[in-house]
């Protein structure tokens, strides 16, 4: 760590404290060179990865629009608001725990209707007929045939 006073590199670490919350590290350090004290805070940064459009565009990863992409999705349905917020973590830690640093926004739209396919069926069709562009209802079959479940069969009592 560099003295932000000489400019020194040559820095000990004299204490160390953890905050009360957990999630950042308090260090009082002092310079070998000129022998002054300073403080430093150590927290972690999360990198999410940044989106990049079909047309090649590159932007940061907003949760607002992902939130706001389920939300539209899932109008008038009846799916708990603790239901999306937990959507919203699954794919945002599948994002953080991918390590890369770039994501296309097609492979954000199939986690997004991945989660759509497990909250409501309506709104995973909702979803892909816009993500996906549909032009006709045969795709609509489709999108719908990729959510049936096949009946179980009955036993037959034997």
């Amino acid at each position: 760590m560099k003295c932000p006073f000489c400019s020194s590199f040559d820095t000990q670490v004299i204490d160390s404290r953890v905050s009360e919350e957990g999630d950042t590290i308090r260090r009082r350090r002092r310079c070998a060179a000129c022998d002054r004290r300073f403080t430093t805070y150590e927290r972690v940064e999360l990198v999410m990865p940044a989106v990049v459009k079909r047309n090649g565009t590159r932007v940061e990863y907003d949760p607002a629009k992902l939130r706001g992409s389920l939300n539209l999705a899932l109008r008038k349905r009846p799916v708990d608001t603790e239901e999306v917020d937990a959507a919203v973590a699954r794919i945002e830690e599948k994002l953080l725990t991918s390590g890369r640093r770039e994501i296309s926004s097609g492979s954000l739209g199939e986690l997004v209707m991945d989660e759509l396919k497990h909250l409501d069926h309506v709104a995973y069709v909702r979803f892909a007929s816009v993500y996906k562009s549909f032009e006709d209802i045969s795709e609509f079959v489709r999108a719908i045939d990729e959510i049936k479940v096949p009946p179980k069969p009955k036993g037959n009592g034997s």
